[in-house]
C-alpha cells in the first residue's frame, strides 16, 4: 500500500536525509564565499549591535555559521544534531585553523541538558534548520530551550524560508543570498501546508531530498512571542522594510 503524505512527513527524518553522500556536497550548494558576500555581514552586525559576544549556533551543519562568526571574533559552539553535519564541521574547522572550535552533538528540544553550565549572549538557527520540526510541540520545546540557555537580554535568530511565498504564489527564488552554488538547482517535488519536499539537482546528476514544514512568518513571530521573548525583528533578505511576499528568506531577532 502507497504511503499517505502525513506517513511520508511522519517517516522523514533530518539524520536521514543529511546522507553523508549529501553532505558531502552540502558546501558545493552553499558557496561559501559567495554566501559570505550575500549575507555582508548581517549576522555579525545584528549580533554587535545587541552586544553579543558568546554564540551558540544550534542549527552549524558544515560549519560556515559557526567557522565564519568564530572568525570573526565571536565565542562561538556550534552544535547540530546530524552527526554527518558534525563530522564535516570538524573538517571545515580544522581546514581554516579552528582546530579548537567546539561542536556538540544535541538536540534542539534538550538544550539545556546538552549545555547545562553555559548560558549565551545569542543562539542563532540559521539555514531554513528550524522548518525541520513538523509537530508544534516541538516547536515550543525547542523556543523555551533557546530561551533557557539565553542570558538575560539575550538574543534568538532564527531565519526560514519564505513560505507564506511559496504557499500562496508558487515556488521562485532568485538564489542570491543562501544557496548560491551554481552547480546545483532547487526546486520543490511537492508543496502542500502539510510540507514541502525540495529537491537538490546536481550538475552530475545526483538528486537529494530534504522535507520540510512550511511555517509562516507571522506565525514563527507569534511562537517567538508565546515563549515569553519581549520584543521581534523580522528582515526580508536582510532588509527591515521588505514587501511580505517578495524575499527568498526571512530573519528573525527575538530579544529575551
Amino acid at each position: 500500500m502507497a504511503k499517505s503524505l502525513s506517513d511520508r512527513v511522519r517517516a522523514s527524518r533530518y539524520q536521514d536525509e543529511y546522507s553523508s553522500e549529501f553532505v558531502s556536497r552540502w558546501d558545493e550548494l552553499i558557496d561559501w564565499e559567495k554566501r559570505y558576500a550575500a549575507e555582508a555581514g548581517f549576522f555579525k552586525s545584528k549580533l554587535e549591535e545587541h552586544g553579543a559576544k558568546s554564540v551558540l549556533d544550534i542549527a552549524c551543519g558544515t560549519g560556515f555559521h559557526a567557522i565564519t562568526l568564530a572568525l570573526d571574533g565571536f565565542d562561538v559552539i556550534g552544535s547540530d544534531g546530524a552527526p554527518t553535519m558534525l563530522a564535516q564541521a570538524r573538517r571545515n574547522a580544522d581546514r581554516v585553523g579552528l582546530a579548537d572550535l567546539e561542536l556538540v552533538r544535541a538536540e534542539w528540544t534538550s538544550l539545556t541538558e546538552a549545555f547545562p553550565t553555559n548560558s549565551f549572549d545569542a543562539v542563532v538557527c540559521l539555514g531554513n534548520a528550524f522548518t525541520h520540526l513538523f509537530e508544534e510541540s516541538d516547536r515550543i520545546k525547542a523556543l523555551g530551550e533557546i530561551y533557557s540557555v539565553l542570558k538575560d537580554d539575550g538574543v534568538a535568530i532564527i531565519d526560514q524560508r519564505n513560505y507564506d511565498s511559496i504557499l500562496d504564489q508558487g515556488f521562485n527564488s532568485k538564489h542570491r543570498y543562501y544557496y548560491t552554488g551554481s552547480t546545483v538547482e532547487v526546486e520543490p517535488e511537492f508543496v502542500t501546508e502539510e510540507a514541502v519536499k525540495f529537491l537538490y539537482k546536481y550538475e552530475d546528476g545526483a538528486v537529494h531530498d530534504l522535507t520540510l514544514c512550511p511555517i509562516r512568518q507571522d506565525y514563527v513571530t507569534a511562537l517567538l512571542q508565546y515563549t515569553g521573548f519581549s520584543s521581534v525583528e523580522r528582515f526580508g533578505d536582510f532588509e527591515p522594510d521588505y514587501d511580505f511576499y517578495e524575499p527568498d528568506f526571512v530573519v528573525q531577532i527575538a530579544r529575551k
